[in-house]
């Protein structure tokens, strides 16, 4: 018992542990493929274990025919179940894959969507939300029992958005758009983290997604955009943001500039640097097709 529940501890705070609609149905799907695998994995280990003993020296009983080749029963079973078991783990897959589409909206409730649009730059995110006309570096802050509609880009290379615990990890790509819904149903501070391999800050590329309630929400807004040592987040600061930068601590901004999102989408503005190759020091970099 000591054991299984330390080994259910080991997953709190990650994806069987969802905060939200979308990683709970993910978490099912999950728990669903196991329990049909294991229709075969258990009863080939206890298939193995009682051929082993049936078997054993010792046992004067059990008939010795090396002269067998084939048997239709056995034949049936042996390839009855794993076809039975791949028709429902592919009927799993078919449904999921169409009922979680990452750019099927999630029907607003008693709350409308947030929209939010994510930048992947080196090392850090950029979040800005149109609707309310701010802006956040490594920190994602939303309301609780809301649908978030997100559109991901990268302004350097390839990289992976991913929350753990609302679910959907989705590539965020240089000059392309992606579209994700989800929504978070608890209060609480989540992890959120760069997915994919890009370079030397990947591995302290993390995020914050921290859920308020709405009211909360509507009123750290009013506190970002009233702050006095806010920033304005426009072209010429969007530069700044794009140099190279690791283990940067959350901050914000007070304002943003109109259609940022899309003149860094449709390469309007310059790109970033991308990882560096070679030794320290290197001026060789990589190259976007």
């Amino acid at each position: 018992m000591a054991g299984l529940a330390l080994l259910c501890g080991g997953c709190s705070g990650g994806i069987l542990d969802p905060a939200g609609p979308i990683g709970g149905a993910e978490r099912k799907i999950l728990l669903d493929a196991l329990a049909i695998m294991l229709a075969i994995v258990i009863p080939t280990i206890v298939a193995t274990l009682a051929v082993a003993w049936w078997y054993r020296a010792s046992n004067k009983r059990a008939r010795y025919r090396p002269n067998f080749v084939y048997s239709g029963r056995l034949e049936l079973i042996i390839w009855s179940i794993p076809a039975l078991v791949i028709f429902f783990l592919g009927g799993i897959a078919w449904i999921g894959s169409h009922r979680l589409d990452p750019a099927q909206p999630i029907p607003a409730a008693r709350h409308q969507p947030v929209e939010i649009e994510v930048v992947a730059l080196d090392w850090k995110w950029l979040f800005i939300y149109p609707q309310q006309g701010i802006a956040a570096v490594n920190r994602m802050v939303v309301p609780a029992d809301t649908p978030l509609r997100l559109r991901i880009t990268s302004a350097t290379v390839l990289n992976v958005f991913f929350v753990p615990r609302l679910g959907t990890m989705i590539y965020a790509m240089y000059g392309m758009s992606s579209s994700l819904n989800l929504q978070a149903d608890q209060l609480g501070s989540y992890l959120g983290e760069a997915a994919h391999f890009n370079g030397d800050g990947f591995s302290d590329m993390r995020f914050d997604v921290q859920t308020l309630a709405p009211a909360q929400f509507n009123a750290w807004v009013q506190d970002v955009r009233g702050s006095v040592n806010g920033r304005s987040l426009d072209a010429d600061s969007y530069r700044l943001l794009l140099r190279q930068s690791q283990n940067v601590p959350p901050y914000f901004y007070r304002s943003v500039q109109p259609g940022l999102f899309e003149a860094i989408l449709h390469q309007q503005l310059p790109p970033g640097e991308g990882p560096q190759t070679g030794r320290p020091g290197s001026d060789v970099r990589f190259k976007r097709e």
